[in-house]
């Protein structure tokens, strides 16, 4: 008979379930700091990032009953980071390409990119930032949040065919950026 899976700070999750107020803020403070850093990477705007996080706590807060334990709290948590992150890009009226085949740019070859990786974490950071929203959303979200492209495409609403060619033109993008061949915006 299989175990159920422990969760590092059930105990916890446990108490905000029974409305404690200490343990709602000690979530809180074990959270904030990432979920800050998760929405900022796709908003771009400190205090886009801030609202995104409170949004996203309060949220979660309210819909403590639908956690399942299936996964991570912090992994279903971030979930709802992104979610409120891609609806507040969502209203600031996202660049997105028309969905059609003449727009899909054929997947590349996988190569190493670090092979002789010349840029610092902090070029490669304000390159990621300067990318448009969609772009950097796909990014983020493949690369840094490790989503594949059908669940990029039903998190933002796009198909799986667009989040790839977003995803490709977006390291074309980065790369440009990063060389210095085209301007910041």
């Amino acid at each position: 008979m299989e175990q159920p899976v422990l969760h590092v700070h059930q105990e916890l999750i446990d108490r905000c379930r029974q409305h404690d107020r200490r343990a709602y803020y000690d979530v809180y403070k074990l959270y904030s700091r990432s979920m800050y850093n998760t929405a900022l990477r796709f908003t771009r705007e400190e205090e886009a990032a801030q609202d995104v996080m409170q949004e996203a706590f309060i949220s979660a807060f309210e819909n403590l009953n639908t956690y399942r334990g299936d996964s991570a709290f912090g992994a279903w948590l971030k979930r709802i980071v992104i979610n409120k992150a891609i609806t507040y890009l969502g209203k600031r009226k996202m660049e997105r390409l028309p969905e059609d085949e003449r727009w899909d740019v054929k997947e590349e070859e996988p190569v190493d990119i670090f092979e002789g990786f010349p840029f610092t974490v902090e070029k490669v950071r304000k390159a990621i930032y300067d990318l448009p929203d969609g772009y950097r959303s796909v990014l983020s979200l493949y690369l840094l949040e490790g989503y594949d492209h059908s669940e990029i495409a039903e998190i933002m609403g796009i198909t799986e065919s667009t989040s790839k060619s977003q995803f490709n033109r977006s390291k074309k993008k980065l790369k440009e950026l990063l060389e210095g061949k085209v301007s910041s915006k």
